[in-house]
């Protein structure tokens, strides 16, 4: 299981890289647990919509390896009535060689864009009708330039460059070792997410067993929510 001390960790981590990139969070992302005893129904959009801090090593115990943390800004759903919007941002921690599972989206569309930092790496293939990678050539726009890649290909985004990846496009990305912000001695890159409405319980397909909200041990207090785990107002 992920320990809670190493969400924290990673949590207050994401804070000082996104802070030394001169990106700037919400009020929100700061809300202690305390702070949510005095949160009522003006907050449910954060709680409904899962926006807020997002730590994961997919329930496969390599968070070093495979983790990811990430910062969901804005966000819509279809699991609850009453949020009209189709869009999402999020913030995404990128560690040298840091790999989540491969995977693509359904129906979601994104933009990855590199926020600052150093450079991103994203490994890309389309995908075959039985949902595994194909090394067929397929095309993907970089700063609205059309590029013609072939299975496996490594796309690498600098500062400022940004990445759409359309539905069924299979991806993985990490930040490149040697770039970035120094933060104790290694160096991190900020990726950003903008993308149609973003839901984590359905539309995502791993190439790998994945348990995308993980099970957590609880060895020290918690102290931000997860996006799963608002209480109630």
């Amino acid at each position: 299981m992920l320990k809670r001390s190493e969400i924290n960790r990673t949590i207050e981590l994401a804070k000082e890289v996104i802070a030394k990139l001169n990106l700037r969070l919400p009020p929100f992302a700061f809300w202690s647990v305390d702070d949510w005893k005095t949160r009522g129904p003006e907050a449910n959009e954060i709680r409904d919509c899962m926006l807020g801090w997002d730590v994961t090593d997919f329930g496969q115990g390599r968070f070093d390896q495979i983790g990811r943390t990430l910062f969901t800004l804005r966000n819509g759903t279809t699991r609850k009535p009453g949020y009209a919007k189709i869009y999402a941002e999020k913030l995404i921690l990128d560690p040298p060689n840091q790999k989540p599972p491969r995977h693509f989206h359904r129906n979601k569309m994104e933009d990855i864009i590199n926020r600052g930092g150093g450079n991103i790496l994203i490994l890309l293939s389309a995908s075959t009708p039985d949902e595994k990678p194909s090394d067929r050539e397929f095309s993907v726009q970089v700063d609205g330039q059309t590029r013609h890649l072939k299975g496996g290909s490594i796309v690498r985004l600098e500062p400022g460059q940004s990445i759409n990846i359309p539905p069924r496009t299979i991806h993985q990305f990490w930040g490149e070792e040697g770039t970035g912000v120094d933060v104790g001695g290694v160096k991190y890159t900020v990726s950003g997410e903008v993308s149609s409405v973003c839901d984590d319980w359905t539309d995502n397909f791993w190439l790998e067993p994945c348990e995308r909200f993980c099970k957590i041990d609880e060895d020290q207090p918690r102290k931000h929510y997860l996006v799963h785990e608002y209480p109630a107002a």
